[in-house]
């Protein structure tokens, strides 16, 4: 019996030793293959995928530059251009800028009392010429608005106005052919009521004659306008009727 035992146990001391060294063999296989896993990619980078090279070693685009700064403006000259008094009148300057810039002065000159009030020193009166065109005084000149030198008037306007009216002859022609209707006329009435430039506007031909005729024996009171004659430009109907 105990040389069963000891034969039992020197065979389980053997497999013992023998896992350890199965243990042993393969940790020291799997980190070799670890070792060169690792090693490999640093030695042959060609050995890796290009996609994923293309991936790590890419590097991202730069950032846009600033954009310029603006250029800096131009300086802008103002000349001053200062009135130059003598003897309290304005006198022309000496010399005459290139660039002229408006200038808003604070304080406008004096006006040396000339103006609405100054028209006192050159015999004016006090309200200036306005004052002394409207004023009582007898030395202000009166404008007299100038009368136009002829005014157009209706028809009717020169019925009224009507002094003196020959009755037209009728044509005998006209009346044989049954000739009737309104013969109108344009006409000048003269600043003394007389007809001038007498014209035919429209009307039957066999009669217009015998209206122009008629019509320039008229007389007419003179047009006023502002108290004084003027002509006046006007048409005239005459009318010739059968009379049934």
């Amino acid at each position: 019996m105990f040389e069963d035992s000891t034969f039992e146990s020197s065979g389980k001391i053997g497999k013992a030793s023998k896992s350890k060294y199965w243990m042993l063999a393969t940790f020291i296989i799997n980190g070799s293959i670890l070792l060169l896993l690792i090693l490999i990619p640093l030695i042959y980078p060609e050995a890796l995928p290009k996609a994923m090279m293309q991936t790590l070693l890419v590097a991202p685009p730069p950032p846009p530059p600033p954009p310029p700064p603006p250029p800096p403006a131009a300086p802008v000259h103002v000349v001053h251009v200062q009135s130059e008094m003598m003897n309290n009148q304005l006198v022309a300057p000496s010399k005459i800028p290139k660039d002229i810039k408006n200038v808003a002065e604070k304080e406008a000159p004096p006006s040396n009392n000339f103006g609405v009030a100054g028209m006192e020193g050159l015999g004016g009166s006090s309200g200036g010429v306005i004052g002394g065109l409207f004023s009582g005084n007898s030395n202000a000149p009166k404008v007299k608005a100038e009368a136009p030198k002829k005014v157009n008037i209706s028809a009717g306007v020169a019925q009224g106005m009507l002094l003196q009216k020959t009755i037209p002859v009728y044509p005998p022609i006209a009346k044989a052919a049954r000739v009737s209707g309104t013969v109108v006329l344009q006409a000048t009435i003269s600043k003394t009521g007389t007809i001038e430039n007498l014209r035919v506007i429209g009307g039957p031909a066999m009669l217009q004659q015998a209206a122009m005729d008629a019509v320039r024996q008229w007389r007419y009171k003179p047009y006023l306008l502002n108290n004084e004659p003027v002509e006046v430009e006007t048409t005239v109907n005459v009318i010739f009727s059968l009379g049934g």
